[in-house]
């Protein structure tokens, strides 16, 4: 399957008194007083780590009407103790400061407003409804085990330029492959892109919530990515939508564990009450390039890598969509066979598209994650 190409390059970091982790292929960053709880496994004191390329990518020739493409090379091994090269690149590609702008919407894609009690004062003396947080995500990997942590940090609203002195309303700290991590499964690709299923507290309900969180990045350009997380009610074997998050966040630079607010400096802006995308533009038949991880028994490990090269047939209905603003949109729905199938989807340019899905089996389980990028079936 062919994207968009970007740029990769070789470079070295060094490890003396303080830490030094680089989270660009260009950029170097000095940093202390880490929090994460797996840091101190990162790299040993005084030590010198030479990160390979691991690109993986090669020019092809493409029609006049397609922009330049590059070809993934997918690992056709998925049963790794050790990091390989697609641990270490997903691991440079995925560090740094992410931030931008969140919001929640309803199953039926319709944005949630925020809480009156965090919205200023001006806002409702002047009847604007305020759709979106604008956020932050920390991210760090460890490119030498099978560890990241994150924290999606969520800043209370202010009025124009007073977002420089934006204050924290809430942190979530997620944790993959640490000690006390309650992923219930992992799936990565080196491109950057992530599947993660989360539990939510069931707080002594009959049912359980889950968090299926899928990490897409635009393949034409590496500092640009959605996060946007189905939230499941699971009722024995049965899953259902209750609302869906959306985070759309550029990569700001190397990590700093989110100790410089982003203010006015944010290059993006709110997008929760901006039209959503045309369901006309996804219905169809599509053909999926895709990675795959299985998580069929529990023998499985939570932490996969999407394998493999095989092309799927994609049939998107209308009745099916939940389409949301920024070109995304996402379904969960039955098949006849009792399984079900979370996607969601970035259309880039008419007829590509990115795209997620996860498959559970009838019992309600995790089966299958594929992650691809699509392309109109014109046949």
């Amino acid at each position: 399957m062919a994207i968009p190409s970007s740029s990769s390059s070789t470079s070295a970091y060094y490890i003396s008194s303080q830490i030094r982790f680089l989270s660009s292929p260009n950029s170097y960053c000095t940093l202390q007083n880490l929090p994460f709880s797996f840091i101190p496994k990162l790299i040993s004191h005084s030590s010198k780590v030479v990160l390979p390329s691991g690109s993986k990518l090669s020019i092809c020739s493409v029609a006049k009407t397609t922009p330049q493409q590059v070809e993934l090379q997918f690992s056709t091994n998925s049963s790794l103790s050790v990091p390989n090269s697609s641990w270490e690149e997903f691991a440079r590609k995925v560090s740094g400061e992410w931030d931008g702008f969140g919001a929640d919407f309803t199953n039926k894609g319709d944005p949630i407003e925020l809480p009156e009690t965090v919205v200023p004062e001006a806002y409702r003396e002047w009847e604007v409804k305020v759709f979106d947080w604008q956020t932050q995500c920390p991210s760090l990997a460890d490119p030498k085990s099978f560890h990241l942590s994150y924290r999606s940090i969520k800043l209370l609203p202010t009025v124009g330029c007073e977002a420089d002195a934006a204050t924290v309303y809430s942190s979530d700290e997620r944790n993959v492959g640490v000690e006390g991590s309650n992923v219930l499964s992992f799936a990565y690709q080196n491109s950057g892109n992530y599947v993660a299923l989360w539990p939510v507290n069931e707080n002594g309900e009959a049912y359980k919530v889950l968090e299926l969180e899928h990490c897409l990045i635009d393949p034409r350009d590496k500092e640009s990515r959605v996060r946007v997380i189905q939230i499941i009610r699971v009722e024995g074997a049965k899953l259902t939508l209750e609302k869906v998050r959306v985070f759309c966040e550029l990569w700001y630079g190397p990590f700093r564990n989110g100790d410089q607010l982003g203010g006015c400096a944010i290059r993006d802006s709110a997008f929760a009450s901006t039209a959503a995308l045309e369901k006309s533009n996804v219905i169809g038949v599509w053909k999926s390039r895709v990675g795959l991880a299985n998580f069929h028994s529990s023998q499985d490990s939570k932490v996969q890598e999407l394998i493999g090269r095989s092309t799927e047939k994609v049939v998107r209905n209308e009745e099916d969509l939940i389409t949301l603003p920024r070109q995304l949109w996402c379904s969960l729905k039955e098949s006849g066979d009792g399984e079900t199938c979370g996607e969601v989807g970035w259309l880039l340019d008419p007829g590509f598209a990115v795209s997620s899905r996860c498959i559970f089996s009838n019992d309600g389980k995790l089966k299958v994650i594929a992650v691809g990028h699509d392309t109109v079936d014109l046949n």
